[in-house]
């Protein structure tokens, strides 16, 4: 029997979502045993590699030092002194999830064993994420070639030389030649990438269910849903997007007839506008499951020509770029989500009062939501600029180029807590003009879906600050995302 609290640990196969339970402690991480097999034997090779020529990191300094020859007698301590001098973050403590998405990334990039570092490091990686043993690691200090101060700080805190920011593992040695195999990699962008994507794809599931409620309340015609429809157009978000909401509004047999003969472009491009995101999201996975698995590190110790190969592999472009396309594809189905808004508290469009007002003449009923949905709105279009089209140059020219692939995921973090917001919004009048109206819902998960909205959103007829309840949405949207 499989044990599903343990997540195997090999360098090849990990999943996005395995990164997201270890982080959020539904698993926890064991090493295969033939992953510590190859460990060690990458790293006798290094020592090998090393004793007989130059091997970047090793047997040299680094970035514009990398022609400087370390000292052999020295040795012991270049590795040291390398994670010294660059466990230099900064900025706010990355949260305790992402330290242990940090932590199982760079465990099973490891295993794939083209580092050389001693296997004693991967036994303290796998040790510590068991026992809930979590270094200190800032946001600030990488550009997308190498998370070198994150994981520097991790491996000094293995050593024993920087505390623990919760509970501790004895320390472990940092033999020659462990320290740029340790922290050449982009372990901590991967690790808040996985997270960022796994956050917005449940929010992405959450749009069909919130598009659905809408279009019930405003009566929809569902023949822009029709499989006919989207056959004549197969891209595959949009199909998969329309087969969700015929899934949604649907329990078989016809789709239901609409209102109008044509809806809004809320309504009617919803897939054509949600796809592109569905797609983006897949392929965002796709090239981090790439990296999760990669022995990326420079130089690569390969057992198989035994040979240390110099290369570019640090480079993140891919997961920048792909991370800059999700924005964008979010951006388009943000505003549609508003609009939808728009139209819940258009009379013309719902048959309803005006703001969906309850009160006396007058009242303003959910107008503030329409606000509230444009400012999220507004922040998620500032974070939805490119950050690929920047560069640095540094270590004295010799690093001429940067993915900035950190901030490419960080922006979508800001991305995503945005659209959380914007989707609440309109979760909030879907449920309240279907409450007002009385419309009967479609005997599918749909039917549930409203049920646990009600449940989680009071209903106050007369006008009173809604900021409670737009939060209370906001949490809700993980519980919808799940139908």
């Amino acid at each position: 029997m499989t044990d599903s609290s343990r997540i195997l640990i090999s360098g090849a196969g990990l999943r996005c979502a395995d990164v997201v339970r270890v982080a959020r402690r539904s698993a926890w991480p064991k090493l295969a045993p033939d992953a510590l097999t190859r460990a060690e034997q990458s790293y006798e090779l290094a020592v090998e590699l090393g004793a007989k020529g130059a091997v970047y990191g090793r047997t040299t300094g680094v970035g514009a030092n990398r022609h400087i020859v370390v000292d052999p007698d020295g040795a012991d301590l270049h590795g040291l002194r390398l994670l010294r001098s660059h466990a230099g973050g900064t900025g706010a403590p990355l949260p305790d999830d992402a330290v242990r998405a940090v932590m199982a990334v760079r465990l099973n990039q490891l295993a794939a064993a083209g580092s050389g570092v001693h296997p004693r490091l991967l036994r303290a990686l796998e040790q510590a994420l068991r026992v809930g043993a979590l270094p200190l690691v800032h946001t600030r200090g990488a550009i997308g070639t190498g998370d070198l101060t994150a994981l520097a700080e991790i491996a000094l805190t293995l050593a024993g030389e920087l505390p623990w920011e919760s509970g501790g593992i004895d320390p472990v040695a940092i033999s020659p030649g462990d320290a740029l195999a340790f922290i050449s990699s982009n372990a901590a962008t991967l690790a808040e990438a996985v997270l960022a994507w796994h956050d917005l794809s449940r929010l992405l599931a959450a749009s069909h269910v919130v598009t659905a409620l809408t279009f019930c309340a405003l009566g929809g015609s569902a023949e822009a849903y029709d499989e006919r429809v989207h056959a004549s157009r197969p891209h595959p978000g949009a199909v998969r997007c329309a087969a969700e909401l015929r899934r949604l509004l649907t329990s078989g047999g016809d789709l239901p007839p609409g209102r109008r003969l044509q809806d809004p472009f809320g309504l009617r491009a919803f897939p054509q506008v949600q796809g592109p995101a569905l797609e983006a999201a897949a392929h965002v996975e796709q090239v981090l499951e790439v990296d999760i698995n990669a022995a990326a590190e420079n130089p690569l110790i390969d057992t198989e020509t035994r040979q240390a190969f110099h290369h570019g592999q640090f480079s993140t472009a891919p997961v920048a770029l792909a991370f800059d396309y999700l924005r964008a594809a979010l951006h388009h189905t943000a505003e549609l989500s508003a609009a939808r808004l728009s139209d819940l508290v258009e009379p013309d469009l719902s048959g309803l009062p005006p703001f969906l007002a309850e009160g006396p003449a007058g009242s303003s009923g959910v107008m503030i939501l329409e606000y509230v949905a444009h400012d999220a709105l507004g922040t998620l279009r500032h974070a939805a600029s490119p950050v690929t089209l920047g560069t640095a140059v540094i270590s004295r020219g010799l690093e001429d180029h940067a993915s900035f692939s950190t901030h490419a995921v960080r922006s979508t973090v800001a991305a995503t807590a945005a659209y959380r917001t914007v989707l609440a919004c309109e979760l909030l009048g879907a449920v309240r003009a279907l409450r007002i109206s009385g419309t009967e819902l479609p005997d599918t998960p749909l039917r549930h879906a409203f049920a646990l909205a009600s449940a989680g959103l009071p209903h106050v007829a007369e006008d009173h600050p809604l900021s409670t309840e737009i939060q209370q949405a906001e949490r809700l949207l993980d519980r919808l995302a799940v139908l």
